[in-house]
C-alpha cells in the first residue's frame, strides 16, 4: 500500500521535502534533497476538487451539478486551489454575471444570500457591496 507523502513538518509546520528515493523494480535507491510536486502538497479535499473540475472541462455548472454545490462556492474553491498551488490571481466578483439580474437590489440579495451560506467571506461581501454602492 501506497501512502500520500505528508507536505508539513509535524513538529514546525514548515514544508517537507523528500530525501530519498526507491525503485520497486530494481530496488535503485536515491538520496539527496527533492522537492514534492504542488499537487502533492495539496490536500485530498482539494485534489478531488480538480479532479472534477478536469473531468467537467472546466464547466462551472457541471462542477456545480457533479458538487451539488452553487457558483459561488464552485469559483471560492477554485480561488483557493490556485492560491495553494503558489498562483497569484485577481480578485473577481463571485457572481456569475450571466445569471444575476441587473437590479442593484437583487444583486445586493444575491451577495447576502452567499455570506449567509458561506460560500463567500464577509470581507468579501463587503468589497462587493461597496462595488455596488460606486
Amino acid at each position: 500500500m501506497n501512502y500520500k507523502a505528508p507536505s508539513q513538518c509535524p513538529i514546525c509546520g514548515d514544508e517537507l521535502y523528500i530525501t530519498r528515493m526507491g525503485c520497486t523494480r530494481c530496488n535503485t535507491n536515491l538520496e539527496g534533497k527533492f522537492t514534492g510536486c504542488k499537487f502533492c502538497m495539496l490536500p485530498e479535499e482539494q485534489l478531488e476538487f480538480i479532479k472534477i473540475f478536469i473531468k467537467c472541462r472546466g464547466n462551472i455548472k457541471d462542477v456545480e451539478k457533479e458538487l451539488g454545490i452553487s457558483y459561488p462556492t464552485v469559483r471560492n474553491r477554485l480561488e483557493v486551489v490556485i492560491q495553494a498551488l503558489g498562483y497569484s490571481i485577481d480578485k473577481v466578483d463571485y457572481i456569475d454575471e450571466r445569471r444575476v439580474p441587473q437590479n442593484v437590489s437583487e444583486k445586493k440579495q444575491l451577495i447576502l444570500s452567499a455570506l449567509e451560506n458561506g460560500e463567500i467571506s464577509p470581507q468579501e461581501a463587503t468589497q462587493q457591496l461597496r462595488k455596488l454602492g460606486k
